[in-house]
């Protein structure tokens, strides 16, 4: 699923924007979690309050106040830089501009369905090559697109009525999946994750402190390290820490 805000100052835009997505999503089965905002100014404010990041923003150009691109241009300099940003104007003046804040798409109204869709799609299979910054999960109804930066921890759960239960830990949510830990310690192990004890993986990028057998980590959750793994635990952190240092 992706996550997707709209922000237009028109009531009846953002109403058109979102069915054309909900269309999408009947005809496709690429599944979107739609956020609409009426000026950029709430978008931006979104962000400074550190809400969960979008994978697709949608801006209209010409907005009162807090115009498109100086929304744009706003986010990137709180460090979003995977966000993929499709613009929509009446103007073809301002492509230019929109260059600036590393733009996907610059649709000019008004837009054909069939163009937006077809838009959607190929930015739709864009994410999907860009692999390894994401990972897909299943939950109990849906599949769901997870940054790996966002990755807190990932923990397997015991339970007597779900087989390989896992929770996906990140800031704002824990999400709910199935699958063998072991599994996504090797996949993921190049991407600064590790596995700290038999039944918890750790995103070293999260990582506040060591505390004698335990870790410390961003949203202040203290994980247990397994005896056996403590050294190599510490001497992974140690060698990520001087990479990250170079």
């Amino acid at each position: 699923m992706y996550k997707v805000a709209i922000c237009e100052d028109e009531k009846q835009q953002r109403e058109l924007v979102k069915n054309m997505l909900i269309a999408l999503s009947i005809k496709t089965n690429v599944n979107f979690e739609i956020e609409m905002f009426s000026s950029g100014e709430e978008l931006i404010a979104y962000y400074e309050n550190n809400n969960p990041s979008f994978h697709i923003l949608i801006l209209d150009v010409e907005m009162n106040g807090v115009n498109g691109i100086q929304t744009a241009r706003k986010i990137r300099s709180l460090k979003k830089l995977d966000e993929q940003i499709i613009f929509l104007t009446s103007y073809p003046e301002y492509m230019l501009e929109s260059f600036d804040v590393v733009t996907y798409q610059y649709l000019i109204k008004p837009i054909a369905a069939h163009i937006f869709e077809e838009k959607m799609l190929k930015l739709h299979q864009y994410l999907q090559a860009l692999d390894p910054k994401f990972i897909v999960i299943k939950s109990a109804y849906e599949e769901l697109i997870l940054k790996h930066q966002d990755i807190i921890a990932i923990e397997a759960i015991k339970s007597l009525t779900i087989k390989n239960k896992l929770h996906f830990v990140t800031q704002h949510q824990t999400y709910e999946s199935k699958g063998i830990i072991s599994n996504y310690a090797s996949a993921l192990k190049e991407f600064h994750f590790l596995q700290i004890h038999r039944s918890i993986i750790i995103n070293l990028l999260h990582v506040k402190k060591f505390a004698g057998g335990k870790v410390l980590m961003s949203n202040s959750m203290e994980l247990p390290i397994g005896r056996s793994k403590i050294k190599e635990v510490k001497d992974t952190y140690t060698k990520f820490m001087i990479t990250e240092m170079i």
